[in-house]
């Protein structure tokens, strides 16, 4: 069975044979003949991924739908949300691909395989990418306050984002250009292709999505908050749940991703040989799984932690809500406006959508 980044675990690679012709083979060390791996994943992975599309969807809609047509981007916040927002959607779209080929076997052909793992990859680096540049925007609006008003304009905003979009498409290769759809057995399978040093590249990939996707966004993030904290502490203004927000901000991202990043950093270990124990790799291989669709979870959080907890954001929600033809609707409406008023909504993310300059 075979997981949204199965290339992480067993990747084919191309081999060249003394006739000078190609075929592919997967690698396969010693130690691992005899270990069968079971495929756990195939009884939950579709249906978790299912439900995390529909989710990241309509989530992530939404926030384009009230960003695009009920906001103007004044500020580089509004920006990055609205990039934050299509980049979890390019990322989410693809679950469904991926959910059917946890299920079975790669069965859309060669250019969607690129097509799907491409944007995925995109999309998750991307994503990582805004969050750690709304984490910076934050920190100028609350801490260097002064100098914000000039940095943190929306032409700016839209720059940096073109920076992150090709930060983003750069952090995905070699990857995105050596997928490629190989028969192992009886199954097709979507996954990069190496010709050469195979396990190096393997490897590589493996920290580097550790070092671009968490500890160096994890770092920028705790810094960040941490001095946004600072400062609340020193203020007069009402500040407990705005440092409560903070603190979920980072304990989100670090509970989503940091258990997938530990798994892929243990079968680093594994390509480089470090070790090489079946049951050892059996763990690796349930645990890559498993962590993996938290992690995946985050994309679906992002609009309620960076975009729900604003003022307008609900107002724009409950008026969409108010138009709908539905009379349960109605019960969902109210829940809304009296969260409105909630304390939260004085510290939204979104300093232009909360009216707040200071907010976080």
């Amino acid at each position: 069975m075979t997981t949204l980044t199965p290339e992480i675990y067993s990747t084919p690679v191309q081999m060249k044979t003394s006739e000078d012709e190609y075929n592919y083979t997967e690698i396969d060390y010693d130690n691992f003949l005899s270990c069968k791996y079971e495929t756990h994943g195939a009884a939950f992975l579709p249906a978790v991924y299912s439900v995390l599309f529909v989710v990241g969807v309509i989530g992530n809609a939404l926030v384009l739908w009230v960003l695009l047509l009920h906001v103007k981007l004044k500020s580089m916040t509004d920006v990055c949300l609205l990039n934050l927002a299509i980049a979890d959607l390019l990322f989410v779209f693809s679950l469904p691909f991926l959910a059917h080929y946890a299920r079975d076997q790669w069965v859309f052909g060669d250019p969607m395989c690129r097509i799907i793992l491409g944007s995925y990859n995109i999309g998750f680096y991307s994503g990582i990418f805004f969050i750690t540049l709304m984490s910076v925007d934050r920190y100028l609006a609350i801490v260097h306050a002064v100098y914000a008003l000039k940095a943190r304009t929306a032409t700016h905003g839209r720059i940096a984002s073109v920076g992150i979009w090709i930060a983003g498409f750069l952090s995905s290769f070699p990857e995105i250009i050596k997928n490629k759809v190989t028969i192992d057995g009886n199954k097709s399978i979507c996954n990069p292709l190496y010709v050469d040093d195979s396990e190096f590249f393997m490897a590589f990939r493996v920290f580097k999505m550790n070092i671009l996707g968490l500890v160096l966004p994890l770092g920028i993030m705790v810094f960040c908050y941490s001095m946004i904290v600072r400062r609340l502490l020193t203020s007069k203004s009402p500040k407990k749940h705005a440092i409560r927000l903070v603190f979920m901000v980072v304990m989100v991202f670090f509970v989503c991703w940091t258990p997938y990043n530990i798994a892929c950093f243990f079968r680093g270990l594994e390509i480089l040989e470090v070790y090489s124990f079946c049951e050892t790799s059996k763990s690796i291989h349930l645990s890559l799984q498993i962590t993996e669709a938290i992690a995946y979870l985050h994309s679906c959080l992002n609009p309620f932690i960076y975009v729900f907890v604003g003022q307008k954001f609900k107002k724009h929600i409950s008026r969409l809500i108010t138009s709908l033809p539905c009379v349960n609707c109605r019960i969902l409406k109210t829940h809304l406006n009296s969260a409105t008023g909630s304390v939260y909504s004085q510290y939204s993310l979104s300093t232009s959508i909360a009216e707040q300059s200071t907010g976080i």
